[in-house]
């Protein structure tokens, strides 16, 4: 439990340290010891996702988590003021997510996320609207957060597409499982 005054960081109780480096010698002797059989399912899962492995495996390592869905910034869909319809190679690419991952829209004002959905059905499960660049942290996590709860998502399964730097501090806000450019899954190479 926190108190007045506790950042947050990492706890300070008796153990911490014997913990964090037992916890790091095991992960270490696993890593290079995988059964190829595992390596090979994360492989698999890595292109389906559109994903680099080395991306897919970082993710998936830091998280703790395999990727549940990927949360879109307006910035990422590339939506303009006002706007709610999509590019073709934007669209294509969110619809080779289907079955794979969920997809989730935050969308900024005054756009408003149910028009999203409106405009495309298929292609989003949910949409939210998405933090001001003023919102202090409080808000930007509660907005994204408030945005995963219409799905039941744990924040740590759910993978942000950002364009902006502020876009890519929202993934720390909110807990989420990580945060990846949006070249990275909208590349032409990316598509799944």
């Amino acid at each position: 439990m926190s108190t007045i005054g506790h950042n947050g960081g990492p706890t300070m109780e008796p153990g911490f340290g014997f913990r964090k480096l037992a916890w790091t010698k095991a992960r270490r002797e696993l890593l290079p010891n995988l059964p190829l059989e595992v390596v090979r399912i994360r492989v698999a899962r890595a292109k389906r996702l559109g994903l680099p492995y080395k991306t897919y495996a970082t993710i998936r390592a830091t998280s703790g988590q395999d990727i549940v869905a990927f949360l879109f910034s307006g910035n990422a869909l590339e939506l303009k003021v006002g706007q709610v319809a999509l590019t073709a190679p934007v669209a294509e690419r969110i619809a080779a997510l289907e079955g794979a991952a969920g997809r989730i829209a935050a969308v900024y004002a005054p756009t408003r996320p149910e028009a999203v959905l409106d405009a495309h059905p298929e292609l989003f499960e949910a949409a939210g609207a998405a933090p001001g660049f003023t919102a202090s942290w409080r808000e930007t996590r509660d907005a994204l957060r408030g945005a995963l709860a219409a799905r039941r998502l744990p924040a740590d399964t759910v993978v942000l597409v950002a364009a902006t730097s502020v876009e890519r501090g929202w993934s720390a806000a909110a807990g989420l499982g990580g945060v990846i450019d949006r070249e990275l899954l909208f590349a032409a190479g990316g598509a799944a």
